[in-house]
């Protein structure tokens, strides 16, 4: 049997099961197969209805949890705080310790909650499109790529990063020594270099 290599569904696709508090959800991370995070979808039929139940995740298992309003609108309740959250809103709970619940404002509001342990390593290219993003700004260009070293110390995407904003800078030493340890932990990085106009002329022949 051939293995499912993507999937492609509607969150209304997927079928409604019993939940707690007399919740239903839609079980989309077992559906899906995923295995990265968790992720499931609650409906909320009527107004007030709820959306995500009374709850916290200082259990043990000490998960983060990010919830995506997808159309309606719903009320969060956040250690007491009240947030409300239109169709669009993301709502992120990275301290397990937080007591949360959400009801719905409008009938038929849905909700998707991601959720999973804090150990998913971000790809260093991310931190290269933000401080591309910032070029035109160097102190903010090297404060993002700052960031990126202290989260990702061992990326070579962060080393292309800091190259990007010292080169921002006109930091010709710097410059080349962050882009010489990019390439010497991804040589593919060259190429890129090549092609960025700010680094170009920083490449040994």
């Amino acid at each position: 049997m051939t293995e499912q290599r993507f999937v492609v569904l509607g969150f209304d696709e997927v079928e409604e099961v019993p939940w707690n508090a007399g919740m239903t959800m839609r079980p989309i991370r077992g559906v899906l197969g995923l295995r990265a995070f968790g992720a499931a979808g609650f409906r909320a039929a009527d107004r007030g209805d709820l959306l995500v139940e009374p709850h916290d995740e200082a259990d043990g298992r000490g998960h983060e949890e990010l919830y995506i309003v997808l159309r309606g609108h719903a009320r969060f309740r956040l250690d007491g705080d009240e947030r409300d959250a239109p169709a669009g809103t993301m709502v992120f709970v990275k301290d397990p310790a937080v007591r949360r619940q959400a009801v719905a404002v409008v009938p038929d509001t849905a909700v998707l909650a991601l959720g999973g342990p804090p150990t998913f390593v971000p790809a260093g290219h991310e931190y290269m499109a933000r401080v591309r993003a910032a070029v035109e700004h160097p102190e903010a260009a090297r404060r993002v790529a700052e960031e990126g070293l202290r989260e990702l110390p061992e990326s070579p995407g962060v080393r292309y990063a800091l190259a990007l904003a010292a080169a921002v800078r006109k930091d010709h030493d710097e410059a080349c020594r962050r882009l010489g340890e990019a390439i010497a932990g991804v040589p593919e990085l060259r190429d890129e270099a090549r092609k960025e106009p700010l680094l170009r002329d920083l490449l040994a022949d």
